[in-house]
């Protein structure tokens, strides 16, 4: 398929996946937990307090690899920069951590299957991408015996894959508006139908797109989406595929709007039929 112009290639993407490729395999020396520690996390825990530690360190670690990442100065102030990193060759990278199970390290269960919380938020629209440079950078991590310390952990490097950013909030925001859903001013907040806006497209009715709502309570025929960006439920079908090679499956797509008009049409003739 050909790259539309002014667009980041799979042949620069390839150039910048070689210029990483020696992140894997690279350990976290400086960063360790006690490996009999771990029996009292659960998984999320563990990503949560490594993972925000990696974000911020890896450009400054000795143990990382000389690839030309640099921290990026950030567009959208210090707490919510966007992007993280820039190379050296001037594109510019987005950083996602995706923590994987190791299976040989015993660790505390969870009750339900972990959902990994990394997104693409609100924050991250046409307004500030520049679809030529811009990339998301989604490396996924273990926790291994420490070289030097088998009592200790640290964070592993064990894959990487790079995406064209453009492509991939074009993909998250098409599954939006696919159920109806819509972006509320400039880009500013996502929204999903609410039962009350369904209602009212079953019904033939017009849906007021002046408001939202943060819950259903509200009576709006819009309620912000709480769960916007999140990778596993973004239809792109390479980061899909680095996400299940990782043990981690897509969520199912969101019913069309089609399929909302035929569940409400059933619903209403179940109610008649009472």
């Amino acid at each position: 398929m050909t790259t539309p112009p002014g667009r980041i290639t799979e042949a620069e993407l390839d150039k910048l996946r070689s210029a990483l490729k020696r992140l894997i395999g690279t350990q976290f020396k400086s960063l360790t937990l006690p490996a009999p520690a771990l029996k009292a996390f659960e998984p999320s825990q563990i990503g949560t307090i490594v993972g925000s530690l990696m974000d911020a360190l890896i450009p400054h670690l000795s143990d990382i690899p000389k690839v030309g990442l640099e921290k990026h100065e950030g567009i959208l102030g210090e707490r919510e920069g966007y992007p993280d990193y820039k190379h050296v060759s001037g594109y510019r990278l987005e950083l996602k951590l995706l923590y994987t199970d190791n299976p040989k390290l015993e660790t505390k269960k969870p009750p339900t299957p972990r959902e990994p919380s990394a997104r693409l938020t609100q924050k991250v629209t046409p307004k500030n991408v520049d679809p030529a440079k811009d990339t998301l950078l989604v490396i996924a991590y273990q926790l291994r015996p420490h070289s030097d310390d088998e009592t200790l952990v640290s964070p592993t490097i064990v894959d990487f894959e790079v995406f064209s950013m453009i492509e991939l909030i074009e993909a998250r925001d098409k599954r939006m508006t696919d159920a109806g859903g819509r972006w509320f001013g400039n880009y500013e907040t996502p929204a999903i139908l609410s039962r009350s806006g369904k209602r009212k497209i079953g019904q033939k009715q017009p849906l007021d797109t002046a408001t939202y709502g943060r819950k259903e309570s509200e009576g709006k025929d819009f309620n912000e989406d709480t769960n916007f960006g999140k990778l596993k439920r973004i239809p792109h079908s390479a980061l899909q595929a680095f996400l299940s090679k990782h043990g981690l499956t897509a969520d199912d797509s969101p019913p069309s709007l089609l399929e909302v008009t035929e569940e409400l049409k059933t619903e209403q003739l179940d109610e008649e039929n009472k």
